[in-house]
């Protein structure tokens, strides 16, 4: 994705995350992680799997806590927060889990309107409007009474995407979007976010270790590496950075 410089500097920032730390028990994952998200822009975060970098995401919208930090969405606190209070600064959040998550025991219709029952007050003929609309988006209509089990990989990820945005949320958190996917259905995955994110103006933080990925949606890619962000720039700025650590991530993309 490609950012107006000055568009990006004068934007507000919508996700505020300042020296976050996060342990288990002895494994101390997060040390002193700091980041900044501005309104628009769809920033990466790379790192090996098992780094931290999901921990991260389930950080911001208070399904983990960390030990010490501040982390605010669109100015408010997430840390500390009552259940209540999270599931309203949620309202404004969608989530795109590593599998889909998807509710099994729920056809792709219901697996939709289940958040629009949820967060909104739409009428019946709203939300089968709405569902038909995000399914045509991501171009599974046709799916829309099937069971997950009768869906691919890839379909999954696609109808993960639709209840993602479904809502209309500014924000979108998308954790490993594309793993366990092949190389085309990967591509497939990543060029609907970047379409999506066009289409509906949404802020995002992607967690991946799938460099094409990062390639095709980027405006900002941050390294996470032994607890905290190592490098940051564009993926193109990265490529031409000549330490280690950073050529072991990128010394496989072309």
């Amino acid at each position: 994705m490609q950012s107006n410089g000055n568009a990006q500097t004068s934007a507000p920032v919508l996700i505020d995350v300042e020296k976050v730390y996060k342990s288990f028990g002895d494994l101390h994952v997060l040390r002193g992680v700091s980041l900044q998200v501005q309104q628009g822009s769809s920033d990466v975060i790379l790192g090996r799997s098992g780094i931290g970098k999901s921990v991260l995401l389930k950080s911001i919208v208070g399904l983990l806590t960390p030990e010490s930090g501040r982390i605010q969405v669109k100015g408010t606190d997430v840390v500390g927060k009552s259940i209540a209070e999270l599931n309203s600064i949620r309202k404004n959040i969608g989530y795109v889990f590593q599998y889909a998550a998807l509710y099994d025991s729920l056809s792709v219709r219901e697996n939709l309107e289940f958040p629009l029952r949820k967060h909104t007050k739409l009428e019946q003929d709203e939300i089968d409007e709405r569902v038909r609309e995000q399914l045509r988006l991501v171009g599974l209509e046709d799916a829309i009474d099937k069971m997950p089990s009768e869906l691919s990989g890839g379909m999954k990820k696609r109808v993960g995407l639709a209840r993602a945005i479904i809502t209309k949320p500014e924000i979108v958190l998308y954790d490993e979007p594309t793993a366990g996917l092949d190389p085309m259905t990967a591509r497939e995955i990543s060029d609907l976010i970047l379409s999506l994110e066009e289409h509906f103006g949404i802020t995002s933080i992607t967690v991946t270790h799938d460099l094409e990925c990062a390639k095709t949606i980027a405006d900002t890619i941050y390294i996470l590496n032994d607890g905290s962000f190592q490098h940051q720039g564009s993926f193109d700025e990265l490529k031409q950075k000549d330490d280690p650590l950073t050529r072991a991530f990128f010394q496989a993309v072309v």
